[in-house]
């Protein structure tokens, strides 16, 4: 079988009721996707799961759910007021807003533009004559920085003491609770607090369905542990990672790691795990030590202390922390890709069974005939796990739907079944 395009797989998606377009009406919003009636189902098995790998079979690990909007504060101390910018130019021509360093490595691949200052980008461009994406010319207009969070207001009037912003991560709101989640849970370190929630990043996106869009959701997860002990706990995680993939049934064959090249600004140590989609390896994981750089600038800009005693030995310090965060969106599709598979004259979502969106599907035989029977059944089942009843067309075209959508239990009812209460199982 051919490799599955990304537009092939869209196109399955929203015929199957996965993902559709955001706000497709209106003609759709850029890099917006709505979840669909199965697709909103594996999502949550998806999270479902992480719970259970991260929070449940962990000692000492705990789950939020904080607020999307923050103290403003919260992103000047997490340097994402400073640092979190794009660097953006736009074609004098056609006008279309590029980002310089996307430009520069798809123009040459051997290029690390992020190493390059924002004038250094510049004068590769004009130097190369790097032409624009959409219309071809060269001659784009001096880089500016644009930061990537969105910018909202609080309140009626709109000044600059009112300026709040959409988190453009989770883990913040991890750190802001380290305190209440120590008290709270009368834990001692190493202990862990997860979260799975939106956030929102206001940049250009290249497409590739939901590989990267402007709102996505994050499974977060922050070890805090005492500093000597981070580098252990950072091999941990990168390897519980895998792990993890490997739990959700994501063929090993197509992920790999991914140390980081550049460090963030708060980073000692960072390492992706990566899919090989169709356009090529893509990150679905990222593992980094963070020193004490969040814990630190909260209590410097608060000034409520974030240290940690040690009973034991009496000792204060501020915990170094290790974040294992995990893109929900492009896991799906990592999924989606893998489990797809043409056989013949039909396709076969093999997904893992804890994920399947419907885990059966009762089947009446003849409508007429079996229709109350497979009620009975259905009835009882649907009490226990995510059951569908089919009636209408062939059996042949039902099972092959099912098939389609990853249902890995066909009930069918008939005859034999309405004389001694027996069913058949595909």
């Amino acid at each position: 079988m051919e490799e599955i395009t990304m537009k092939d797989l869209a196109n399955f998606a929203k015929t199957y009721g996965f993902i559709y377009q955001g706000s497709e009406i209106y003609g759709g919003l850029a890099n917006t996707w709505d979840y669909g009636i199965l697709g909103a189902r594996l999502k949550n098995n998806l999270k479902d799961m992480w719970r259970k790998f991260f929070i449940q079979l962990r000692d000492n690990a705990y789950e939020i759910d904080a607020s999307i909007l923050m103290h403003p504060k919260v992103w000047e101390a997490s340097g994402h007021i400073k640092n979190f910018s794009d660097p953006l130019l736009d074609c004098k021509e056609c006008k279309m807003r590029v980002r310089a360093d996307k430009l520069i490595e798809e123009f040459d691949s051997t290029v690390i533009a992020d190493k390059m200052t924002d004038k250094e980008m510049e004068e590769f461009i004009k130097e190369k004559k790097i032409p624009c994406p959409n219309c071809k010319a060269s001659n784009f207009t001096s880089i500016r920085e644009f930061n990537l969070m969105f910018e909202t207001t609080r309140g009626v009037t709109k000044d600059s003491k009112s300026t709040i912003y959409l988190r453009p991560e989770n883990a913040q709101g991890e750190y802001v609770n380290f305190l209440n989640v120590l008290r709270t849970a009368r834990t001692k370190l190493p202990f862990s607090i997860g979260q799975i929630g939106k956030a929102f990043r206001n940049e250009i996106t290249p497409g590739n369905f939901t590989f990267r869009t402007i709102e996505f959701e994050q499974m977060e997860y922050q070890t805090f542990c005492k500093k000597d002990t981070d580098e252990k706990q950072y091999d941990f995680f990168t390897e519980y990672g895998m792990k993890f993939m490997e739990y959700i049934g994501l063929n090993k064959e197509k992920l790999r790691y991914k140390d980081h090249e550049k460090l963030a600004h708060y980073a000692k140590n960072a390492c992706d795990i990566e899919y090989l989609f169709p356009f090529g390896w893509g990150e679905i994981n990222g593992t980094h030590n963070r020193t004490d750089f969040d814990l630190k600038n909260h209590q410097e800009l608060s000034k409520v202390s974030m240290e940690y005693l040690d009973e034991e030995t009496g000792e204060k310090y501020i915990p170094y922390i290790i974040e294992s965060t995990y893109g929900v969106d492009r896991i799906i599709l990592a999924l989606l890709f893998d489990a797809y598979n043409e056989e013949e004259d039909r396709i076969v979502l093999k997904l893992n069974e804890k994920l399947a969106p419907i885990k059966a599907s009762v089947l009446p035989l003849i409508k007429k005939y079996h229709a109350e029977k497979a009620e009975e059944i259905y009835n009882k089942f649907k009490e226990h796990f995510m059951t569908s009843i089919e009636d209408s067309g062939s059996i042949g075209k039902r099972y092959k739907r099912n098939d389609a959508i990853g249902i890995p239990y066909s009930i069918t009812i008939d005859d034999e079944t309405l004389k001694n209460n027996k069913v058949t199982i595909q």
